[in-house]
């Protein structure tokens, strides 16, 4: 079989190998590259495994052995792969015989057993205005250097990922209205968006001072390539005094300054182009600094506040944001029901263990309410009106028992 792909850079390597094996390489990246829409994600796959064949003598006689040997070899300075670079391989080659095995080559796939390490989260960051500003202040006003800041501006307005803004494509405008841009995201997802004003004037400034022309006839808005972009990137946040900083954390600044700007979370998901609201809120609690707004009365207690005034908080907040948790608003909510645990479900019934008898009259006249029953009603069932006060289902009437009226619970939880 003649290899003609061309993600194939150098075609001695799958040449040795047997005519169903060339198969099963370029039928991998074909396909991944199909699915994922990302060249460059094939390649990877296509360098990977590379090296991995060329390290062992028959695909198809590797061992769980073999492939965990190659996971975890050192690289060429002897240094022991990060976690990341480890999963890396395992994937492409996890994803090589996993292809080869639904194409009936082989039966098991060796890499299945192969552990991966656990994954340090790398912690985000998000650029704060100033440190834009010296950002973009020492980007020189060359033809160059007006295409990086272009790229910098429109990776800060849109949230986009290095390859995504790299690649980006310029559409006409609908009905006169602003410029429109389309790339194709994380997963082989297209999309379509409107591009920011001062983005479209940066791209429009870098184009005139390299006396090229921008059209809005889909044709990429950067001739520029990831790589580069990168390199530049890393130049400019050290002239700054930023450290070596990388693309993804002007997706983190853009969706940070969103957030800040009074977006919701679901404008904040939108911009990110996540899939789920739950990975952006994830996102974000990574990005913000957690508040703690109850040291105060603590550190009173404790003899360790000065002698300043100490801050007494009426909410205390949560991982999921801020919540009001006083007793007294939470006898409020309960309508005056006072139990040391909130309500709770139990299957068809609601449940508040541990709580305490109403002491007000009207919780007396309701207690012999219950006790009262009519002549010839059924017995309560076991458990219904006992110690733990297991009220009746919500969903269910206050009167669908007999007549007889259930023990009185909130209002805000009856079903209306």
């Amino acid at each position: 079989m003649e290899p003609t792909h061309p993600l194939l850079v150098s075609r001695g390597w799958i040449g040795s190998l047997d005519e169903s094996w060339q198969a099963v390489v370029l039928g991998l990246l074909v396909e991944k590259t199909a699915r994922t829409g990302s060249r460059r994600t094939a390649e990877t796959y296509g360098r990977t495994i590379r090296r991995f064949l060329a390290r062992i003598e028959d695909p198809a006689e590797a061992t769980p052995l073999d492939v965990h040997r190659f996971a975890y070899s050192p690289d060429q300075a002897g240094s022991p792969p990060s976690p990341s670079t480890v999963s890396v391989r395992l994937t492409a080659v996890g994803g090589l015989y996993d292809f080869a095995c639904r194409m009936r080559v082989i039966d098991v796939n060796p890499a299945v057993g192969v552990r991966r390490p656990a994954a340090r989260r790398p912690q985000p960051r998000g650029l704060t205005t100033d440190e834009v500003a010296r950002l973009l202040a020492v980007i020189p006003a060359t033809p160059s250097g007006l295409l990086d800041r272009a790229l910098i501006v429109t990776a800060l307005l849109t949230g986009l990922r290095r390859s995504e803004v790299v690649g980006l494509r310029v559409l006409p405008s609908a009905g006169g209205g602003a410029a429109r841009y389309e790339v194709r995201t994380k997963g082989g997802a297209v999309r379509c968006r409107e591009l920011p004003e001062p983005a479209w004037q940066a791209i429009l400034a870098a184009a005139a001072a390299a006396g090229r022309g921008v059209g809005t006839d889909g044709a990429r808005a950067f001739p520029v390539s990831d790589g580069t972009f990168y390199g530049h990137l890393r130049r400019y946040s050290e002239a700054a005094g930023l450290g070596q900083i990388g693309c993804h954390v002007l997706r983190h600044t853009a969706a940070k300054a969103r957030r800040r700007a009074g977006a919701s979370i679901e404008d904040v998901c939108s911009l990110l182009g996540h899939r789920s609201l739950v990975t952006t809120v994830r996102y974000l609690a990574r990005l913000e600094v957690e508040r703690d707004d109850g040291w105060g009365p603590v550190a009173l207690a404790l003899g360790l506040a000065g002698s300043g005034p100490v801050r007494s908080p009426a909410a205390m907040r949560t991982a999921a944001g801020s919540q009001e948790r006083s007793r007294s608003n939470q006898e409020a909510r309960e309508s005056g029901c006072w139990r040391s645990r909130s309500l709770s479900w139990r299957g068809a019934q609601v449940s508040a263990p541990h709580s305490r008898p109403d002491p007000t009259a009207a919780g007396r006249r309701n207690r012999r309410k219950i006790r009262r029953r009519p002549a010839g009603a059924r017995p309560n069932r076991p458990g219904r009106f006992g110690r733990d006060r297991i009220v009746p289902a919500l969903r269910r009437s206050p009167r669908a028992l007999d007549g007889r009226r259930p023990l009185a619970h909130p209002p805000s939880r009856r079903r209306r």
